[in-house]
C-alpha cells in the first residue's frame, strides 16, 4: 500500500479539472480523463489521480465519465464509432495501465457493473507498481469484485449520508467519503477497522489541512498543483 508518514496521498480527480478561480490557466489544462490530464497531475508532483471506467459495445474499457460521449451512449457504441475529443482519442485503461504502472498509485473507479473479469486481466498483466484501487458508488460491482479475486484492494465511494452508513458491510480497504460527510469521528471508526479514508473533491487549501489534520489517507482534488503546494508549504512551516 502507497503510504506517507508525513502527509496524506494527494490524487487528481480525473487527472486534472478546470476551476473557475483558475481562469488564467485553464489553457494549459488537459481535458480530464486523459493521458495528458494524467501527466500535467503527475508533473505537479502528485502521487497519483483517479479515473471513470465505462464499457462500450464492444467490450472495451475506456475512460469517461458520463454515459454519453458527445451525444453518444457509450455502452451502444463501439469504439472504435466514438468520436475524439478536443484532438485525443478516448483512453482504454489498458493505456492508463502501461504507461503509469511504474509511478503512479490509480484510483480506476468503475461507472458501471459489467466486464469485471476483463479490468482483473488487465490489471494483472500491468500492475500498478505504486499502489491502486480498484473503486465504485456501486456496492453490488464490488461485491462482484470480491467474488472474482478477494485479495484485489476495493474502495467504497458516496456522495450522501445514507449511502455512507454502508461503507462497514463491504468487502473495502478505502472508504471515498464526500468530503462533506468526513469528521474526526467517522475517520478514527474507519481506522479502527484497518481501512483508509480518501476525501473527495477538495479543492480548498484549509479543507485540505483540516482533513489532514483529522488524519485522513488521502485527498482528492480538481487541482493538483494546489495539492502538492498545500503540502511543501506546510511541511516547511510545520503547520
Amino acid at each position: 500500500m502507497f503510504h506517507h508518514p508525513s502527509r496524506p496521498l494527494l490524487l487528481g480527480h480525473r487527472g486534472a479539472r478546470p476551476l473557475r478561480r483558475l481562469a488564467a490557466r485553464q489553457s494549459e489544462i488537459p481535458s480530464e480523463n486523459t493521458l495528458p490530464a494524467f501527466d500535467y497531475c503527475m508533473g505537479a508532483g502528485c502521487d497519483g489521480f483517479e479515473f471513470d471506467v465505462r464499457y462500450t459495445r464492444d467490450r472495451r474499457h475506456v475512460l469517461c465519465h458520463d454515459a454519453k460521449h458527445q451525444g453518444q451512449h457509450v455502452a451502444e457504441t463501439h469504439y472504435e464509432g466514438l468520436e475524439r475529443r478536443h484532438g485525443y482519442d478516448l483512453p482504454c485503461l489498458d493505456d492508463v495501465l502501461k504507461r503509469f504502472c511504474g509511478n503512479a498509485f490509480l484510483d480506476i473507479e468503475l461507472k458501471v457493473p459489467g466486464n469485471e473479469e476483463e479490468v482483473c486481466l488487465a490489471i494483472h498483466a500491468h500492475p500498478p507498481l505504486r499502489g491502486f484501487v480498484v473503486s465504485s458508488f456501486l456496492p453490488q460491482l464490488l461485491l462482484r469484485f470480491h467474488e472474482i479475486h478477494a485479495s484485489l484492494p476495493l474502495g467504497y465511494v458516496c456522495k450522501h449520508r445514507e449511502e455512507a452508513q454502508l461503507w462497514a458491510e463491504l468487502p473495502i480497504r478505502m472508504f471515498f467519503p464526500h468530503y462533506s460527510l468526513i469528521s474526526p469521528q467517522l475517520v478514527n471508526a474507519v481506522h479502527e477497522r484497518g481501512m483508509q479514508v480518501i476525501a473527495w473533491t477538495v479543492n480548498k487549501r484549509a479543507d485540505m489541512l483540516r482533513l489532514a489534520e483529522w488524519g485522513v489517507d488521502g485527498l482528492i482534488s480538481d487541482d493538483p498543483w494546489l495539492l502538492r503546494e498545500t503540502f511543501s508549504e506546510a511541511k516547511a512551516t510545520g503547520a
